[in-house]
């Protein structure tokens, strides 16, 4: 009877301890419609993880954004890329919450945000704080509207919410956020690796895929398979919601070994530094090669990853001969919805048939310590710890081409790649940048600093890169009018820009001589002026927009039209 009311006073204490820890009914949903989500918080991104939940907007902008709880507006931020427009509210009971890729600010906030960009002459207004007695929010109330600005892929809304002290983030879905989700997740297939040289699956001392039989909804399993030595699984995984058809992350997985834990992960919370060891989670190499995320259940020695429990071992198995081992990998999406693949492996004597030829190369790298190498006028710089650990580095350069590896290897900092341009003129070196030019018919430029006879760029990829030579102006096209053209029932002006070269860098855009607000949606490369910013005065009016490229390439377009101011 002690023991039952103990077990009681503990678990009521625990659930206690979780509900204060994330108050269920504080927050209200932040669309005034059913929640579905197009992004799943801790879903695997490029480079980092996924650090809110995607609510989908119907396909639509400009649908009403509410306050999740009474507090005030912390910090607003325009910018083109990332979030785009974005609002955080901090609340009283210490949490924020963040809202991200809208379209406008409700009126008062929208007033303030231009006054600021028409003020500093920029769309981008960098972060903007504020004292609580500034703009106070109440619960309900509208404070902006969605959209689809930044790096977004469609009009939804981005939304987290973030203890405000520690800027750690965490699922909304524990705040009583709740997406209908009756669905278990989906394997797609599994993985498994050989940790060192004496490991070998199925006699070879290789990575193999393996396809799974589906025996019922959220059941799989494979065939035997033999091993020997240490090992480590991957699984390719994903879940879909209800009325959703995205491919959506998991919350949880799990790796159980005749019937005991050695793996477990979930994503209830982590902290933006540690986003980047994603990249240890996943097989990196995989993903660059084939853009297939294969999550691993074990854990590399040199991965700082918070969301990891209960692993033995860090979840790597030594395979003994003689032995057998049913291995089950268990995934969850935040509902509890669970899909079990069972794997048996028998363990065998170490017969190889094929194994992995060494890696050897002129430049070893040992990951703690700095390296520099210089090759043909082009030099690699390499800070101590770029690596996450050791390994044999290619580096040559090939017809202009430095060649630095494959960018299969995830770095944990950025290198320094320079080019000596000693033998360039002056006029030849303005038009140069370095590019990464891993596809040779789509160069991508690389930030540029040219200092002398030295151009230099930083850069967490590996791969090819090459100085290109961008020798063409931007392309400007004003869009649904003519010059000295009456448009008077317009509300807008529309421009085009593009470039084939290195890329727009900026742009000033003028009515009569004075600087306007153009917002730019790079997806489509069209800029957009609203007469509503200013009053025209008279009806004859000269539009001026600069464009320029990366290398200062600069194209100027005029032109006239005619138009009364109409209240």
């Amino acid at each position: 009877m002690r023991q039952t009311l103990f077990l009681f006073t503990l678990l009521a204490a625990f659930f206690g301890h979780s509900q204060e820890k994330y108050p269920k009914d504080y927050f209200r949903n932040p669309l005034g419609i059913p929640t579905i989500l197009a992004g799943t918080f801790g879903e695997l991104r490029s480079n980092h993880f996924h650090s809110g939940v995607d609510i989908k907007t119907q396909g639509r902008e400009g649908l009403k954004i509410y306050a999740a709880a009474d507090g005030y507006i912390s910090r607003i931020k325009v910018a083109q890329f990332g979030f785009g427009k974005a609002i955080y509210i901090t609340h009283p009971n210490g949490f924020t919450t963040v809202y991200a890729h809208i379209s406008k600010y409700a009126d008062k906030i929208q007033e303030y945000v231009k006054a600021i960009q028409y003020k500093k002459e920029n769309y981008e207004t960098g972060n903007l704080f504020f004292k609580p007695n500034q703009f106070p929010i109440k619960k309900g109330e509208v404070i902006a509207f969605s959209g689809d600005t930044g790096s977004s892929g469609g009009p939804h809304l981005h939304y987290e919410i973030r203890d405000t002290a520690t800027e750690h983030i965490i699922n909304p879905l524990f705040f009583g956020l709740n997406p209908i989700d009756t669905n278990p997740p989906l394997f797609q297939d599994l993985k498994i690796y050989p940790l060192n040289s004496n490991a070998r699956i199925n006699n070879k001392n290789k990575s193999t895929v393996i396809s799974l039989n589906s025996i019922e909804k959220g059941q799989y399993k494979v065939g035997k398979i033999t091993a020997s030595g240490a090992i480590g699984f991957g699984v390719n995984v994903f879940d879909r919601l209800d009325k959703a058809t995205n491919k959506n992350g998991i919350f949880s997985l799990e790796m159980l070994v005749n019937g005991k834990r050695f793996y477990y992960h979930d994503v209830e919370t982590f902290s933006f530094p540690e986003s980047k060891f994603i990249n240890l989670l996943i097989d990196y190499p995989h993903y660059i090669k084939y853009k297939k995320k294969y999550q691993k259940t074990y854990k590399d020695d040199v991965n700082k990853l918070s969301i990891y429990k209960d692993l033995v071992n860090n979840g790597k198995l030594d395979i003994l001969n003689g032995l057998n081992y049913n291995i089950e990998i268990i995934a969850k999406d935040y509902k509890g919805n669970a899909s079990y693949l069972k794997i048996p492996i028998a363990g065998t004597e170490n017969n190889t048939i094929f194994m992995q030829p060494a890696d050897t190369t002129a430049y070893k790298i040992v990951a703690k310590n700095f390296y520099k190498f210089t090759e043909d006028n082009v030099t690699v710089a390499f800070p101590k710890n770029t690596f996450y650990e050791d390994l044999y580095l290619d580096f040559k350069v090939d017809k202009g081409v430095a060649k630095i590896h494959t960018p299969t290897i995830p770095l944990a900092k950025n290198f320094t790649l320079t080019f000596n341009v000693s033998k360039y003129s002056e006029a030849e070196k303005k038009q140069l940048y370095i590019a990464n030019v891993k596809n040779a018919k789509y160069p991508r430029f690389q930030y540029t600093r040219k200092k002398d006879s030295t151009f230099y760029t930083t850069t967490k990829t590996l791969g090819n890169y090459a100085l290109m030579s961008d020798t063409h102006k931007p392309k400007v096209n004003v869009l649904y009018f003519k010059d000295n053209q009456w448009i008077s029932k317009r509300k807008t002006i529309k421009v085009k820009i593009s470039d084939i070269g290195s890329g727009i860098k900026n742009y000033r855009a003028t009515l009569n001589d004075e600087w306007i607000l153009m917002e730019y949606n790079h997806k489509k490369r069209i800029l957009t002026y609203n007469f509503s910013d200013k009053k025209l005065v008279g009806s004859k009016h000269i539009f001026k927009i600069v464009v320029s490229d990366n290398v200062g390439n600069t194209n100027t377009f005029s032109t006239t039209f005619f138009k009364k101011q109409v209240n």
